[in-house]
């Protein structure tokens, strides 16, 4: 049983569905824990960057990154700030079923800013993506209560600030290595929402220390559901192609939205046009990844 066990672990593809499962979670524990989004996400990439900078490995990355990747890295780590401020400002706003859809938009944004950000030509099968998901988008608004649609609407900005990140994230993945970029980009968050503390309150923020449910809730999604499937996701991208991890990836909103109504019981809260919203996005999304099979790796990521 052990050996079995062991080999299924040592499979790329377990391994890659593992990393999405501990994604899925993210949603949930932003739900769970008390602090408002501002906070959490403080102290998120506080932890995560603490862990990282106390890697001796990390210091011999930093040294060879050049002076201007680590200014893109730091203005990329302000994207990522911002996706996870709006991310877990939607799941407060709304449950943790909305948020994760709409993170279920992001590759549509993605198909449609990278051509213009790259100067391409927009490819057909990108607009029908979108078309079909502004149907699927319809359904989710209309199977959600209307004291959630500015839940919704925080959340598909924060789809829009992922894609953005995607697409820049790709080129400086190129050329630095991923812990380092990583710690870099988390790193400016802490920098950015620590100088802007003083802020905190205009936006019904407060400096809190984390109680001890909240801490260790907070430890779990800094180093269980960050820094693990981060690190484990690169081990199984070697020897798994981009079109096998992002269909994987892709199935982070069933895995999530599954785990939130067990945990959370937040299939009460929502209608039947919410989850056929959900199919009919996550299908286009899926259909136009297999008919995109020759795409590129997707860009390192911490999750959601």
């Amino acid at each position: 049983m052990k050996a079995a066990i062991a080999r299924a672990w040592r499979n790329p593809h377990v391994q890659m569905h593992f990393c999405v499962l501990l994604w899925g979670f993210t949603a949930i524990l932003g739900k769970l824990i008390s602090l408002s989004a501002i906070p959490l996400v403080f102290w998120r990439v506080s932890i995560v960057s603490l862990c990282l900078f106390l890697w001796p490995p990390l210091w011999r990355q930093l040294a060879r990154v050049t002076r201007r990747d680590l200014g893109l890295s730091l203005v990329v780590g302000v994207l990522v700030t911002l996706h996870w401020l709006t991310f877990y400002g939607a799941i407060k706003l709304a449950n943790a079923s909305v948020g994760v859809v709409c993170i279920a938009l992001a590759p549509v944004f993605l198909s449609l800013a990278e051509p213009l950000l790259a100067r391409q030509a927009i490819v057909r099968r990108e607009v029908l993506l979108a078309a079909v998901s502004i149907v699927g988008v319809v359904l989710v608004v209309g199977g959600i209560p209307a004291t959630m649609l500015a839940g919704f609407a925080v959340g598909t900005l924060s789809a829009f600030l992922d894609a953005l990140f995607v697409v820049v994230n790709k080129r400086l993945a190129v050329r630095v290595p991923a812990l380092a970029l990583t710690a870099l980009e988390l790193g400016a968050g802490v920098l950015l929402l620590g100088l802007l503390l003083p802020a905190w309150p205009l936006f019904g923020a407060a400096f809190a220390w984390p109680g001890e449910a909240d801490l260790i809730r907070l430890l779990i999604l800094a180093l269980a559901c960050t820094l693990l499937p981060f690190a484990l996701s690169l081990v199984a991208l070697r020897r798994l192609s981009a079109f096998t991890a992002q269909l994987a990836v892709n199935m982070e909103p069933v895995y999530a939205i599954a785990i939130a109504a067990v945990f959370l019981g937040e299939s009460r809260e929502l209608g039947w046009p919410f989850y056929l919203g959900v199919a009919v996005i996550l299908g286009a999304i899926l259909l136009h990844a297999r008919l995109q099979r020759s795409a590129p790796s997707p860009a390192y990521s911490t999750g959601p």
